[in-house]
């Protein structure tokens, strides 16, 4: 059941609303957090699992620095490889 609070027509009323809205949500977050948290330092297997997911965060931050990083060539440069690989193969 909701009730009006007299307050969500006018703009600062919203901004409240809003504000209210978003710490609910992060609070539940944070809980969800600290409830994995605790079921993960109850496992017997937790040095494993953090090397594991070590291992995947190196890899995946590897992924982002390899699309990010490097600049693609150009696409004339591309094009200008392509040709003088095409006259080395043709033998010109």
């Amino acid at each position: 059941m909701t009730r009006d609070t007299g307050v969500s027509g006018r703009r600062d009323g919203r901004a409240v609303l809003l504000a209210a809205g978003l710490a609910d949500l992060a609070v539940g977050a944070l809980g969800s957090a600290l409830g994995a948290a605790r079921e993960l330092l109850r496992r017997s297997d937790a040095a494993e699992l953090a090397s594991e997911t070590e291992r995947d965060l190196m890899a995946r931050g590897r992924l982002v620095l390899d699309r990010y990083a490097v600049a693609p060539p150009a696409h004339l440069e591309l094009l200008a490889r392509h040709v003088v690989a095409r006259r080395a193969d043709d033998g010109v």
